[in-house]
């Protein structure tokens, strides 16, 4: 790589997803759609749980913030995403480009960890259910939600600070349709071994972990339903932690098949599809999970909206 052709940048260009005029007008409705549909469910919910008397429970305290969460990121990446699928002008500053990652980082790592939370919180529930709103009391669960949020500051933290030092860059076009770390550190002229290893092992430690204590908490939680003796409540049961584990492994895979592998420039198209499950599609289905399909959330819903219709 001539030196020359080395500089540092001011903005960058985000590619995006489309190259092709005709589907721009198709994918920007498309994606308007999940989005908003995505800032409806994610807020409503948060809404339900906190007027919801019935819905104040450790449960639904963790689901508020998982929707908060998914809120956050697809609002951090796709209203970019929408303008740029529209506009000819693509570009972002680079302290645009930064902070967005920052933001995207925190909140990714944030989602990771509170679906381990969750987990444990629903072995708690189905282990003991006797003790449940003792063992995981206000404190406990408050706690658990700022170790989340720190976790994921820190991670993105650590990212950020090694991002800013590349000193320059072969080009200023990123071909992703947001400011994720892989794409930039391909394109730097410097030696950037270190970043992606960090980021390899950030990684994949979070996922070893998390995975560990998801694992961990299904095998207890699997034990506990074989021994039930209410074939409804097994069925109860089962079909709760089906759904939970669905939306795990399509969120956990995913992260899994994009940052903890080698990263060549034969794959970045794959990942930037990839990348559209866990920033577009996945905060959409969350609500629907977790939560629409849970009788004590219809029940609740069903009263706040007969009132309203009642006044």
């Amino acid at each position: 790589m001539a030196k020359e052709n080395c500089t540092t940048v001011a903005e960058f260009i985000l590619l995006g997803l489309a190259e092709v005029p005709e589907l721009r007008v198709f994918l920007f409705l498309l994606f308007l759609l999940i989005y908003g549909v995505t800032v409806f469910s994610n807020l409503g919910m948060i809404a339900l749980i906190q007027v919801s008397s019935r819905l104040h429970t450790p449960m639904y305290f963790f689901l508020s913030h998982l929707s908060f969460v998914d809120f956050c990121y697809s609002t951090i990446i796709v209203p970019k995403m929408l303008a740029n699928i529209l506009n000819e002008d693509k570009t972002i500053s680079f302290l645009g480009c930064t902070v967005q990652f920052y933001l995207f980082c925190t909140c990714l790592v944030s989602e990771v960890i509170l679906l381990a939370v969750m987990a444990y919180d629903r072995f708690v529930a189905i282990s003991n259910p006797l003790l449940y709103m003792v063992i995981m009391s206000r404190n406990l669960c408050v706690e658990l939600v700022s170790c989340c949020y720190l976790c994921g500051t820190a991670c993105s933290l650590i990212h950020l600070c090694l991002a800013v030092e590349i000193p320059s860059y072969r080009s200023n076009v990123i071909n992703h349709f947001f400011c994720d770390l892989l794409p930039l550190l391909s394109l730097a002229c410097s030696d950037v071994t270190m970043n992606e290893l960090l980021l390899y092992i950030v990684a994949t430690f979070n996922e070893i972990i998390t995975i560990m204590i998801i694992l961990t908490s299904y095998l207890f939680i699997l034990i506990t339903i074989l021994k039930m003796h209410s074939a409804e409540g097994r069925c109860k049961a089962f079909s709760t932690c089906a759904s939970h584990l669905t939306a795990i492994v399509v969120f956990h895979g995913t992260i899994l098949f994009i940052y903890c592998q080698p990263s060549s420039g034969n794959n970045m198209d794959t990942d930037r599809v990839a990348t559209v499950f866990y920033t577009v599609v996945i905060p959409v289905l969350n609500p629907l999970i977790y939560s629409l399909r849970n009788k004590d959330v219809k029940e609740a819903l069903r009263k706040v909206v007969g009132c309203k219709v009642f006044s």
